[in-house]
């Protein structure tokens, strides 16, 4: 036997049925900075030299941070 049951709610109505808190204004905070960090770096992403100047300057220290890592798990898992 199936039984559906059809709710006709807004996501705030729904949210505040379930007891969820309301991060509205969080997410514009979140969204407004991401706006701003787009618009500074706007141009970066229409030179391509630009862009790949910054991507291979971050990407090797992720790199390296990333080796580190691994290097204390397994100096960990060995004890």
């Amino acid at each position: 036997m199936k039984i559906t049951i059809n709710v006709d709610c807004t996501p705030e109505e729904a949210r505040t049925f379930f007891g969820l808190p309301d991060l509205t204004a969080v997410n514009q905070v979140v969204t407004d900075a991401l706006a701003i960090r787009v618009q500074e770096n706007i141009d970066t992403l229409s030179d391509p030299v630009r862009f790949w100047e910054r991507a291979m300057a971050t990407g090797g220290q992720s790199f390296e941070a990333m080796q580190a890592a691994f290097s204390s798990t397994n100096k960990g898992s060995s004890d």
